[in-house]
């Protein structure tokens, strides 16, 4: 039997392809309409509540009666002043980030490839300073080396008011950052790369520096930067250990803002701060990319071993002695300083707490009321940066395309743009109906979810990439739409990632302060706010208070990170 062949017309023979195109594109087309869908939530919030408040203070420092004024600029910059503050910032983050790199890479080779009793719990520890406000860290520093201090009282020595606090500050606050970003990433390089150099006639250091080091370039560079980043905008710790003497460009532009109202300085402070720091997110965004598209990882349990050798013991003791001089003692001494009070040892500082108006009127309610605010300000902003940090990674899963790179580096902008500027511009810019939020409670869970949301982004992320496409292919093939294979397919696979990374904004919210300082109402204020009015406050009892809040800051911090290290959906320890 013969089939006859259907006739084809000329058009629908030109057509054919035409049709064929079209299907093709189809698919693609859907893929850029939903990923522009889910970006459409994370830009409305960060352009409403990031970009505008920081344009409006910018605007209103540089304009005079609808003029721009540009040549403050260049008052500003040619400043002897703040020249001076722009090399101290300059050279204190250099300085800062390569002490850092020095004391914690040994401790990220540690972490990633040996295993010793209580790895868990001191990764955990190690963490702590980096999620407790920089106001507390600087408070268990000037514990330690300040006036009244562990070395004051044991050698008479004082280091606050001297470079050498706050570069030792900024590692106590920063080690956890090169720890889990490059041990994470040493942790999965396969072993076996580094064996096979040295059967091959190489030595030990030299497979070292052929192999293992340029696979590691990207994690350190790319953990260099961040530490430079958060060194560079340092407030918190600058504000308690530099004194009158040092200021960063961010206590400067608060100088400027909060004591002198000198909004035109602090506008050009903020556009220099701003400029370095998207150059920074530039190039940060580049070496993430090189270290995902270069590299062949392995499960990182399997690298792991206990220390071999009296040179392994030797660097396992070392770090440990590091960890136990430069994070642990300032914590110890934190939490002794807490129970120190005028009649000796004992819950005086605490019981104070409870007290309305406890420290000369430092407070209009009981400064242990401040626990409770913190409580409920991070839980409402956790859940904001939840819900919009989600989304935004869902958008960024596809890693093509400019507009994806420039959407990742957007939600990266709040981490290095001043939170100072952030927070004064909440009050000029959110005054006018319908965002007339000044004596809303909810603009300090907005405030703090800018910060949570890079968080959320960065723990989602690589899991939603890890996702193997062809199981949302298959769903959209048995008709799901693509919100339906996101919560049947996606949401199963990363909600413990969603939880932890839940967590890490529960922490960060809970400890932010450079916003928080200018928007916490006096009568509501947050727990780091508290803990910088009473330290600015004379009086034994006032010190005495502001350490037992740390610490309380300090133990719901740990607590936090603790959780977080048990229901981990991986052992590579990276953010």
């Amino acid at each position: 039997m013969v089939l006859a062949r259907p006739e084809v017309t000329e058009a629908e023979a030109i057509g054919a392809p035409a049709g064929r195109q079209a299907a093709k594109r189809a698919p693609g087309a859907r893929r850029a309409a939903t990923r522009l869908g889910l970006m459409a939530v994370p830009l409305a919030f960060f352009g409403v509540f990031f970009a505008y408040p920081v344009a409006s203070i910018v605007t209103r420092g540089l304009t005079d009666g609808g003029r721009w004024q540009l040549a403050r600029v260049g008052e500003v910059l040619t400043d002897p002043g703040i020249r001076d503050v722009l090399w101290f910032t300059l050279w204190q983050a250099s300085a800062s980030t390569a002490l850092t790199l020095l004391l914690a890479l040994p401790g990220a080779y540690v972490f990633a490839r040996l295993d010793f009793p209580g790895k868990r719990l001191l990764r955990a520890v190690v963490t702590v300073p980096f999620v407790l406000p920089t106001v507390v860290a600087g408070s268990a520093f000037l514990a330690l080396v300040g006036r009244g201090g562990l070395l004051d009282e044991l050698w008479g020595v004082r280091l606050d008011t001297t470079v050498w606090a706050i570069l030792l500050a900024h590692v106590f606050f920063n080690y956890a950052v090169v720890v889990r970003t490059v041990g994470g990433l040493w942790a999965q390089l396969d072993p076996r790369q580094e064996e096979a150099a040295r059967v091959l006639g190489a030595g030990r250091l030299a497979a070292w520096r052929r192999v293992t080091l340029p696979a590691l370039g990207p994690a350190v560079a790319a953990a260099a930067l961040m530490v430079f980043l958060f060194t560079f905008t340092s407030f918190g710790v600058v504000q308690i250990l530099g004194g009158p003497r040092y200021a960063t460009l961010e206590v400067e532009i608060y100088q400027r803002t909060a004591q002198l109202l000198d909004l035109p300085t602090a506008a050009v402070l903020t556009l220099l701060q701003f400029v370095v720091v998207a150059a920074l997110l530039a190039v940060h965004a580049r070496t993430v990319r090189r270290r995902e598209a270069t590299l062949r990882l392995v499960d990182a349990s399997r690298t792991a071993r206990r220390p071999r050798g009296a040179g392994q013991w030797a660097l396992l003791a070392s770090v440990l002695a590091v960890v136990a001089l430069l994070v642990m003692l300032p914590l110890a001494v934190l939490v002794l300083r807490s129970f120190e009070g005028p009649d000796g040892y004992g819950l005086a500082s605490y019981r104070a707490l409870a007290s309305a108006g406890a420290g000369g009127g430092t407070f209009t309610v009981a400064a242990l009321d401040t626990i409770g605010n913190s409580l409920t300000y991070a839980l409402a902003a956790t859940a904001i940066a939840v819900v919009v940090g989600g989304l935004a990674a869902a958008a960024l899963t596809r890693r093509e395309g400019r507009l994806v790179r420039g959407f990742d580096a957007l939600l990266m902008l709040p981490l290095g743009t001043s939170a100072v500027t952030v927070g004064f511009g909440f009050l000029i810019a959110l005054d006018e109906p319908p965002l007339d939020l000044r004596t809303s409670w909810i603009l300090v869970p907005l405030a703090q979810a800018l910060v949570g949301v890079p968080f959320v982004v960065r723990t989602v992320l690589p899991v939603l990439r890890a996702v193997d496409t062809r199981l949302r292919e298959a769903a959209a093939v048995l008709g799901a739409s693509p919100l339906r294979a996101w919560r049947e397919v996606d949401l199963p696979l990363v909600g413990r990632a969603l939880g932890i990374a839940a967590g890490f904004a529960f922490a960060v919210s809970l400890g932010e302060f450079g916003a928080t300082v200018f928007i916490a109402r006096p009568d509501n204020p947050t727990l780091p706010v508290a803990v910088a009015r009473l330290l600015g406050r004379p009086g034994e009892l006032n010190y005495g208070q502001a350490m037992a809040l740390s610490t309380i800051l300090m133990l719901v911090c740990a607590a936090a990170l603790l959780v977080l290290e048990r229901v981990r959906t991986d052992r590579t320890g990276e953010f």
